[in-house]
């Protein structure tokens, strides 16, 4: 192998290095007698360096001009692993949050039993994500996510004798092995048909063919099912809301970065879901309807836990409606920020009864509906300005980026309509914070025509952007409602059902366990 190729691919190795010393030292792990998180932490750390290493090296190379791309395609290395734009900033996402979440459990684990049992399991867990989230072969990356899966399940049951951690541990296990079967059904379509499993490849005859076949049709409609099993969402939800026997960082592991993995494997094979309608569309209706019923449920929780499992249900919900709509670029800049928001919530959750006592040392006047208005209308003043300018710079996109827009100002209405009458501090916070996150989620977009044109836009219909935009409509108008009128006729007759998350885990979990029961000691 020529000098040249040899450092072309230094940032391939180095990624390659990462899985290879978590695991390495998940193994040393089970042979101390002590200091089992101190031994993960210095390995995590070391692993965490390698990956900003190499992907801080790779750009720098490729402007030198040492790029793998022109290395031998056929090459072991290319088969491996992959760091393009969106593959590289899950890796750092992955590195960073194993990290944080194994210096966080030395604290908060100290003194437990069989903590080489958790440690071995979280470096192994770490260690499949790693190779799932830069693998460019797709065989590659679902035994991946069949080993994260595994990995997780021994963190879920890390205390033995919980009898509900044991049943919920045992639903997620039945649902992500249904998951595992409509994976391997679809790459065995997808092989024979494109020729390779190699994701680029993929991508590739994909984007040459345009129209997909009835065979791929099928592939993609699988792969949507196992994601939908993987990623919580209605009526497979219910693990979600109900793992939280589990340890704290355990949680914040899973919520910030494993329930994730459906929709980067969506966004990392773009060009061909781009182009399966059936697939989107069924994107669409699921990830809506989790959406909404996750948005009301979450209202009706008291217990911090449960918001959150309630509120990552429905993230994940959105972001395959973002995936269904083809806007990939602003699925991956929710999946980065609801990461790093959930773990910071979840490894923060001890501190919220401080947090609400310093939030209610005064009490603010209740919003009315006239608040909500007013503060829909200046939102709509703070989007307008992101919007025409984005609307100029990629006027081929000017038709999602309108729907867009005001789904960006239906989400930040409730807050700044609360802002209003909280009083002037409140208000100058919540539209400082509207026109940043407004400017970072139009500037997504013209920095991703630059950066990553590959993940292009697939033009869903007028009816589906209809159906996206009335349904948000209708759960901006039903949470209004509920806001401003707590004890009124709607409130009283919806409120009992949400309660109860309209019922929907509660039948799935009588079939699921008349089919298949836990093994309970």
């Amino acid at each position: 192998m020529a000098s040249h190729e040899l450092i072309s691919l230094l940032p391939l190795f180095l990624a390659a290095l990462v899985p290879a010393c978590l695991v390495l030292a998940a193994f040393l792990v089970s042979r101390q007698r002590s200091r089992f998180l101190t031994v993960a932490s210095v390995v995590t750390t070391l692993a965490t360096c390698l990956a900003y290493i190499a992907v801080t090296l790779r750009p720098i190379l490729s402007f030198a001009g040492y790029d793998a791309r022109t290395t031998r395609p056929g090459s072991a290395m290319h088969d491996v692993v992959q760091l393009d734009i969106v593959s590289s900033a899950m890796f750092l996402l992955v590195a960073t949050l194993a990290l944080v979440v194994v210096r966080y459990s030395r604290t908060y684990l100290a003194g437990q039993r069989d903590l080489d049992r958790y440690a071995r399991s979280l470096l192994l867990t770490v260690a499949s994500v790693s190779v799932l989230v830069t693998s460019n072969h797709l065989a590659v990356l679902m035994l991946a996510w069949f080993a994260t899966d595994i990995g997780l399940h021994q963190l879920l049951t890390f205390y033995r004798t919980r009898r509900q951690a044991i049943i919920v541990a045992h639903k997620k296990f039945l649902l992500s092995r249904v998951a595992d079967a409509c994976f391997v059904l679809s790459l065995v379509l997808i092989g024979p048909e494109m020729g390779s499993l190699r994701i680029d490849a993929v991508n590739a005859a994909a984007q040459a063919r345009g129209e997909l076949s009835s065979t791929l049709h099928l592939a993609t409609v699988l792969l949507v099912f196992g994601v939908l099993l993987k990623s919580a969402q209605l009526p497979f939800h219910g693990w979600m809301q109900q793992v939280m026997e589990a340890p704290t960082p355990v949680s914040a592991l899973l919520h910030a970065g494993v329930v994730n993995i459906g929709g980067f494997v969506m966004i990392r094979l773009a060009p061909l879901m781009a182009h399966a309608s059936i697939a989107q569309g069924i994107l669409i209706a699921v990830g809506l309807t989790t959406t909404i019923v996750a948005s009301l449920v979450m209202t009706t929780r008291v217990a911090i836990k449960g918001v959150l499992a309630w509120s990552t249900i429905g993230q994940m919900g959105f972001m395959l409606v973002q995936c269904g709509l083809g806007a990939w670029h602003l699925a991956l800049l929710h999946l980065l920020a609801h990461s790093l928001y959930k773990a910071h919530t979840f490894l923060s959750a001890g501190s919220v009864v401080q947090q609400w006592r310093a939030s209610h040392l005064i009490h603010s006047p209740r919003a009315s509906l006239g608040h909500l208005m007013a503060g829909a209308a200046l939102v709509c003043l703070a989007v307008a300005p992101f919007y025409a300018a984005t609307a100029l710079r990629t006027g081929h996109l000017s038709k999602s980026i309108g729907p867009l827009a005001f789904v960006l100002g239906l989400s930040f209405s409730p807050m700044m309509g609360r802002a209003l009458a909280a009083g002037k501090r409140a208000f100058a916070l919540a539209a400082l914070l509207t026109v940043g996150a407004s400017a970072s989620y139009f500037g997504w977009h013209m920095a991703f025509e630059e950066i990553a044109p590959w993940i292009h836009e697939s033009h869903p219909s007028t009816l589906q952007w209809s159906i996206v935009v009335g349904g948000l409509v209708a759960l901006f108008i039903a949470q209004s409602i509920l806001q401003t009128r707590p004890s009124g006729r709607f409130a009283n007759w919806l409120q009992p059902h949400l309660l109860s998350g309209l019922y929907i885990d509660d039948l799935f979990t009588r079939v699921t366990f008349r089919l298949w029961p836990p093994g309970l000691r």
